[in-house]
């Protein structure tokens, strides 16, 4: 029973990892739009290339914190959380 129990802890770990991971897709479609509408602006105002491209780069950054994040919880998941989780159910 207890082998049994870790393998699921193990499994839902993993896939617990992998749906985090989706969490990347958003900032890069959302990074992806910010700099085709920032390359859009500077064709319309070349002067203004500055401020575009500044705001643009802030924007990209907060955008990426998105995905940093779930890289995180995934290596967490990955890494950390089977070894807490299995020992919990051993001492059942």
């Amino acid at each position: 029973m207890s082998q049994l129990a870790i393998a699921i802890v193990l499994g839902c770990c993993a896939l617990g990892a992998g749906v985090a991971m989706i969490a990347g897709i958003g900032p890069g479609i959302g990074e992806g739009q910010a700099v085709a509408k920032a390359c859009e602006a500077i064709g319309r105002q070349p002067e203004a290339k500055s401020e575009v491209t500044s705001t643009m780069i802030m924007g990209c950054a907060i955008a990426e914190t998105t995905g940093i994040y779930a890289l995180v919880i995934a290596i967490l998941l990955i890494f950390v959380a089977p070894g807490s989780f299995a020992a919990i159910v051993k001492s059942f």
